[in-house]
């Protein structure tokens, strides 16, 4: 059996790039509470504030109730900046726009490492991955390439270029893989912070909901020395 890479971490910058609130906490949140508490600088940028997200809510109700649950998740791992571009949940186009609106947060934030949620078509087969979230993962993963270069988007002009080291894809193509042991409770409460989003999903207690998602999210990967953790996708950019 192969060992899987440790994930690197000699960076200090780091940039979540989701669709929804609730996206980070699912699995990538433990990896960012290690994250914070190595005393790196970790970010989120939300493309939808999930408004069509919760059964019987109006979404005029639902967005800044999420939004509120995701700063709250963010706090609870250590992440102070949260932003929210006010895409349409559910209806997320992979375009242009996506793609320079991506850059110039790249461009502003000036991340090391970008984490992107995985965008293939199924996590597994016969379980179909959304729409959002493989147009926002592929459109991220073009937007590291186009945050370094001048031409791309020239609208951009006012931003110095910038070009990531990597971006780091959640899911089931994992190459490298981060021990997130000592921070599993941390995630949990996390994505407990999603009371009521997770409360619509479902009768069980929100606390046994998150302990059971994170503990799927955070099962030990195959060729890495860890009780619990995390896989990502890497992909190289920079020196």
């Amino acid at each position: 059996m192969a060992r899987m890479e440790q994930l690197p971490e000699d960076w200090q910058r780091g940039l979540v790039i989701v669709a929804h609130p609730d996206d980070i906490e699912y699995g990538a949140a433990a990896a960012v509470a290690r994250w914070t508490g190595q005393g790196k600088d970790i970010r989120y940028l939300l493309v939808t504030s999930g408004e069509a997200g919760i059964a019987g809510l109006p979404p005029a109700e639902s967005g800044p109730l999420r939004e509120a649950e995701e700063i709250a998740a963010a706090e609870i791992v250590g992440v102070e900046q949260v932003e929210f571009l006010g895409y349409p949940d559910g209806r997320i186009e992979e375009s242009l726009r996506l793609r320079q609106d991506l850059a110039r947060a790249i461009r502003r934030h000036r991340p090391e490492l970008v984490v992107l949620s995985y965008f293939g078509d199924a996590w597994a087969s016969g379980f179909a991955n959304s729409a959002d979230h493989r147009a926002v993962g592929r459109a991220g993963l073009d937007a590291v390439s186009d945050a370094g270069n001048e031409w791309i988007f020239p609208e951009l002009a006012d931003l110095p270029i910038w070009t990531a080291r990597w971006a780091a894809v959640l899911g089931p193509a994992a190459t490298h893989a981060v021990d997130v042991t000592d921070t599993v409770e941390t995630a949990v409460k996390s994505l407990a912070a999603h009371a009521r989003y997770l409360a619509a999903l479902s009768p069980e207690p929100v606390a046994d909901q998150a302990r059971a998602v994170i503990e799927m999210t955070t099962a030990p990967q195959e060729g890495f020395p860890a009780t619990h953790a995390v896989g990502f996708e890497l992909y190289h950019f920079a020196g």
